[in-house]
């Protein structure tokens, strides 16, 4: 998609969901969302400075004052904090304000709250006026909903020095989770709407028009900010003791720090313990504590050089979906699986997501060049949780699951039994297995001598056998047991597969049976990512990158690893013992050369010849391209691939030649 393009549609999906949060208090999208999406128009405007619009979201604060309230311009700027996302974050901003001052810092931390900012103003000890942060310059009076608080302030300690003329506090207004889920319960008991969550619940409830309906709401307000005052408070510590002396509430997990690692602690303990407290938090503010220095840093845009909010991974983000790849289970069931651009999601980069089931597509409506919402908590798979619909381009079709199954897997028929929302192979699980233990002990692949057609069917009809990696479990005794087998061919057998318990890396990518992978694919996969876990956690980029490899091949490798039978069978393998081994064939005699072979060759089959090839480090291709080298032409050769060697001058040999560079490379080596 033009960048452009992509950039006016995220200008009007952000405006749409501020106008939906700071203004409705009815977001359609959860705040994980709306950050996403801000991320990467902010990559864009970073990437594309000629596009940024002067609307941009990045350009503002908050969204419109509502009518309804007069209209307050605030003494200062309400200013917002930039976000950081791990502690290398914290480290780059550590060492951009170091740049800024020769004064030793130690810093102030504090829990971010989840509700709606607020400015108190008293004047001589009494509450005067309350004004939401509106824009950052200018906010709504709400002053007669703020008195309906119980826990702010109306009088101040008389003999406090703070007390004397104006007094500006800042914070925020929230609604702790109890209170939230008790008036749910009784929403829910009276047959009303449950609210969505207590941070737009509080924001609601502050720009009601009926003090008595904030009355009943329960809302607290906790301090973080006094404003002014420097000289009397010149720590931000100095700050937190003094709202405990006005009578304000703050929060009490609030600290100094004297370095990066103590921040870390604070942050990693929050992680946790954050789940155990009263209020809804997604992450930390960290500040210096000097409040002259941080007034001396000044501000960068809408947002001091001299704090961060460190946010906790989010549980959800939004990526554009590339591609469905339908995934082949142990069972036979066929599970659609999302690919798409990598993004991070509570703290880790995923690039697949499940999509169940067909029922689960179409409810959802999920296409190819879909914005979507990844949602990930803790452990849990990562899944497609909505489409942001208002964002999709105008050519996408909805997804036809049967024939995506058709064209996917053209050999197989699919059924879906009555009651059930997921297709399976006709014949099940054991036809499939039969066939990928075939295709694994096949020449091709391991060549594992004794697991021919039959031998398979008995150990698979037995029931001794339920996945690949069942093979280096078999004992004497269990083989003994089968009607097919004497003491002999037993113990071939056994020796056979024990002797491919460290099989070649690439004889083993291609034995595991990943669609779209064949034995030249899989050695440059082998030779690319040197072994099965760094091939599996591979991105999409970094498999297309690999010659030879499109998207395809790429989708279908992801969509392998990204199943969860086959992710249990990886480490089935490993904990029987079972480790490929890459031995890099690129020093051979003929390392760097690319071969083709048309026509037929006397002394040899042609997937003899590729296997001499590849063993003295050549590379051999299907079909003549720009990086072939040589066209070994036999006998009855085509038109075609010669008039192809000519254009992209490849030399072409002779069967003798080529037999005598094979001779001269053996015998080097």
């Amino acid at each position: 998609m033009d960048k452009a393009q992509r950039y006016n549609e995220l200008l009007a999906e952000l405006s749409k969901l501020a106008h939906e949060y700071y203004t409705l208090d009815n977001p359609s999208a959860s705040d994980a969302v709306y950050d996403s999406l801000m991320r990467e128009l902010r990559e864009i405007e970073s990437a594309n400075p000629q596009l940024v619009s002067p609307n941009s979201p990045t350009r503002r604060v908050g969204g419109q004052v509502l009518e309804g309230f007069s209209k307050v311009t605030h003494s200062a700027r309400m200013i917002s904090l930039n976000d950081v996302f791990s502690h290398q974050d914290i480290i780059d901003w550590e060492t951009r304000i170091h740049k800024l001052t020769e004064s030793r810092l130690d810093y102030f931390v504090d829990l971010k709250m989840d509700g709606l900012a607020l400015s108190l103003v008293y004047q001589d000890g009494e509450f005067v006026q309350a004004v939401t942060r509106g824009d950052g310059l200018a906010g709504e009076d709400v002053t007669v909903n703020a008195r309906t608080i119980r826990n702010i302030p109306l009088s101040l300690p008389r003999a406090h020095q703070l007390s004397r003329g104006r007094l500006e506090v800042r914070g925020e207004v929230i609604m702790e989770t109890d209170d939230f889920m008790a008036l749910n319960k009784q929403r829910k008991k009276d047959g009303e709407l449950e609210y969505a969550n207590p941070r737009n619940l509080a924001a609601g409830t502050m720009r009601q028009l009926d003090s008595g309906m904030v009355a009943s709401r329960q809302l607290r307000f906790r301090a973080y900010e006094i404003m002014q005052w420097l000289d009397e408070l010149p720590t931000q510590a100095n700050v937190y003791r003094a709202l405990d002396e006005l009578g304000f509430t703050r929060n009490m997990a609030a600290t100094t720090k004297k370095n990066i690692d103590e921040i870390m602690e604070f942050v990693e303990h929050w992680d946790v313990a954050r789940a155990k407290l009263p209020f809804q938090t997604d992450g930390l503010v960290v500040k210096v504590n000097s409040r002259a220095v941080f007034d001396s840093m000044g501000v960068v845009g809408k947002a001091p050089r001299a704090a961060v909010a460190y946010k906790y991974a989010a549980e959800e983000a939004t990526t554009v979906l590339k591609d469905i790849v339908i995934s082949l289970g142990r069972t036979g069931a066929a599970t659609p699986v999302a690919i798409f651009d990598p993004v991070i999601v509570a703290g880790t980069t995923v690039q697949h997501a499940s999509l169940h089931n067909a029922d689960e597509i179409a409810r959802k409506d999920v296409r190819i060049g879909d914005t979507v919402v990844i949602f990930k908590a803790g452990d849990i798979i990562p899944q497609v949780k909505e489409v942001i619909s208002s964002l999709r381009p105008k050519n996408t079709s909805v997804f036809d699951y049967e024939q995506e199954l058709a064209r996917q897997f053209p050999d197989m028929q699919f059924e879906r039994p009555e009651g059930e929302a997921v297709y399976r192979v006709v014949g099940g699980g054991d036809y499939i297995l039969k066939r990928s233990l075939q295709h694994y002990a096949s020449r091709g692949a391991l060549d594992i001598e004794g697991l021919g057609e039959k031998n398979v069917e008995a150990l698979v009809d037995s029931g001794l056998v339920q996945d690949l990696a069942d093979i280096y479990r078999l004992s004497r005794d269990d083989i003994l047991s089968l009607e097919r087998f004497a003491e002999l061919s037993t113990d071939n057998l056994l020796a056979a597969i024990n002797d491919k318990k460290s099989p070649e890396l690439a004889r083993f990518i291609f034995g595991i049976g990943i669609r779209h992978v064949g034995q030249q694919t899989a050695i440059d996969l082998a030779e690319e990512f040197g072994s099965v876990d760094s091939l599996g956690s591979a991105s999409l980029e970094e498999l297309l990158a690999v010659d030879g490899i499109g998207q395809i091949v790429a989708d279908s490798i992801i969509a392998w690893f990204a199943d969860k039978d086959n992710q249990t069978l990886v480490d089935k393998f490993r904990r029987l013992g079972v480790q490929p081994v890459h031995a890099s064939s690129a020093g051979g005699s003929l390392g760097g050369k690319s071969f083709v072979i048309t026509g037929t060759l006397e002394p040899m089959s042609r997937d003899q010849a590729a296997d001499q090839i590849r063993s003295l480090g050549g590379t051999f291709q299907t079909s003549v391209g720009k990086s072939t080298d040589y066209l070994v032409a036999g006998g009855k050769v085509g038109a075609s691939k010669r008039s192809k060697a000519e254009k992209y001058g490849t030399q072409v040999l002779t069967e003798q030649e080529f037999l005598k560079m094979l001779q001269k490379s053996n015998n080097h080596g």
